[in-house]
């Protein structure tokens, strides 16, 4: 076997520069670079090697160790999970300030890759500057802390076990059902260690990304199920969008006449102004869908993990209503006992349709959801409209964003009010014009996140809608854009931080408080 003598630093960075995905014959470069800040923990190892290969894989100068993973959570949702970025990050603070933004990627099932240093292997130096001493266990230290925040941990102890942890690395990453944040500890002697790595290590490799296709009995239950119902409803989430299964879907509804409501993730699973889009549905939805969801006799889950804001902490729908699951993750396709279609969207969708063929609701039920779909895009006419002289409002100001994005711009929002009105009230053109991160609800998301997804796809034009409060938390990263030449647009509205609590307390009976 030939081998070549380099560190475990420069065996990494090689190995990243190498990684290519395949999905439906197209391939791409997995990672889209390497974002960082450094400091006595990784500059001697991943530094080095990023600077001796820099024109094999891009390195990014940020502002924030919290903000560059939201700037790789951003950049993976744009590209749909077949890309992502990797951070690295010094040892202390600079790793646990990566914790909050690794466990945003994880609830929203999105790829980002977290290399933070560790204390010394051999423990020869210590306690070293930024090193928590656990006086319970000399092999704990503050990066154990990603362990229920990712989706795979590791620590590299010895340059030999490098081979086979960056396997699992990229089989996690690269999974539809089980990808997240993926956390490689890398203790700083280690990362400057040499070692004999197998040069195929470093050769091209294509990672294929799957289509499961769903077992054929649940599929035919399924098609029974829905065959029988009188008031089915569909709920798209953000897998539909991940599998590009947005154009199945509008097959599937235009010719059955389901109607369709949309989860935040699955925002522009749908055009906004097809027959059968209701719009937003649950906590945040309007009013049309969710009285049409109030009355289904059968919910059709398609890429949703039925958060709490979709389904109205479990109101939203009939207690007797049943539930068709599409979903890659067999967690949540067997959700509210339903039949769970274990598989990819865009192919479980196109079987479906399939076996519906010539099969549809009642005449007037579609009806009555058309009608509910034209109700709804009449409202949001209303409310987005110029109200007189003076600052506009919040809604006002969404429907100028929407207007100046046109069909192909993208808007990217987090937490706070303007979740909500956005998911009542932005017209979705195509299934990227919507980036919101609301699994998570991580507040300081926006301008960082916008930031990656602009990195993703240069080409569109990207809107972030932040909050006063948002941003003073976090937008540091816009000198990120700045520095990169990123033509970004940042909307701050200010709507008196922490008004969206403000307003919960309200409601609770109780005032504005904090």
């Amino acid at each position: 076997m030939d081998t070549e003598r380099i560190t475990v630093g420069q065996a990494l960075v090689r190995f990243l520069a190498e990684q290519h995905v395949e999905r439906d014959g197209e391939t791409s470069r997995f990672f889209g670079g390497v974002a960082g800040i450094f400091g006595h923990g990784n500059l001697a190892g991943v530094g080095q090697a990023l600077l001796q290969h820099r024109d094999r894989i891009r390195y990014y100068q940020v502002r924030n160790e919290q903000g560059m993973v939201h700037m790789a959570t951003g950049y993976a949702k744009m590209r749909g999970r077949t890309g992502a970025l990797a951070c690295t990050t010094s040892i202390g603070p600079g790793a646990t300030n990566m914790v909050t933004g690794a466990a945003t990627a994880t609830v929203n099932h999105l790829p980002v890759l977290l290399l933070p240093s560790d204390v010394f292997a051999t423990r020869r130096a210590g306690a070293v500057l930024q090193q928590l001493e656990d006086p319970t266990s000399m092999e704990v230290t503050v990066n154990d802390a990603f362990r229920p925040v990712s989706r795979y941990w590791d620590r590299i102890m010895r340059p030999e076990q490098l081979p086979d942890a960056l396997m699992e690395v990229m089989r996690v990453l690269t999974s539809p059902a089980d990808t997240g944040a993926v956390t490689l500890c890398l203790p700083q002697d280690v990362q400057a260690e040499a070692w004999d790595f197998p040069t195929a290590l470093f050769e091209p490799r294509t990672w294929s990304i799957p289509r499961a296709r769903a077992d054929r009995g649940a599929l035919a239950r399924a098609a029974e199920l829905i065959r029988s119902s009188e008031r089915p409803l569909i709920v798209s989430g953000g897998g539909t969008i991940y599998s590009d299964a947005a154009a199945a879907l509008t097959e599937l509804a235009g010719a059955t006449g389901i109607p369709v409501g949309e989860t935040n993730a699955g925002k522009g699973s749908l055009p906004f102004d097809h027959p059968q889009c209701l719009g937003a549905l649950g906590a945040s939805g309007s009013a049309f869908a969710n009285g049409i969801a109030a009355e289904a006799d059968l919910v059709i889950g398609v890429g949703t993990r039925y958060t709490d804001f979709t389904t109205a902490s479990r109101t939203l729908f009939r207690p007797d209503a049943r539930f068709v699951n599409v979903n890659v993750a067999e967690i949540d396709a067997l959700k509210h006992a339903g039949v769970g279609l274990v598989g990819d969207a865009r192919e479980t969708v196109r079987a479906l349709t399939e076996a519906l063929a010539g099969w549809q609701v009642d005449a007037g039920y579609r009806a009555a959801g058309e009608r509910s779909a034209e109700e709804w895009r009449a409202q949001i006419g209303e409310m987005v409209a110029p109200t007189g002289p003076g600052l506009p409002s919040q809604t006002e100001v969404i429907g100028l964003v929407n207007e100046a994005a046109g069909d192909h711009g993208a808007v990217v929002c987090a937490a706070g009010s303007m979740p909500g009105d956005l998911h009542r009230l932005w017209c979705s053109r195509d299934p990227r014009s919507f980036q919101m991160e609301y699994g998570y609800s991580c507040m300081g998301y926006e301008v960082a996140g916008a930031v990656g997804a602009k990195l993703a796809d240069p080409g569109r034009d990207v809107f972030s809608l932040v909050g006063d409060g948002s941003w003073l938390m976090m937008s540091a990263e816009i000198l990120t854009a700045v520095q990169e030449g990123l033509d970004l647009t940042v909307v701050l509205v200010d709507n008196h931080g922490f008004g969206s609590i403000a307003a919960l307390s309200e409601d609770r009976g109780s005032q504005g408080f904090g």
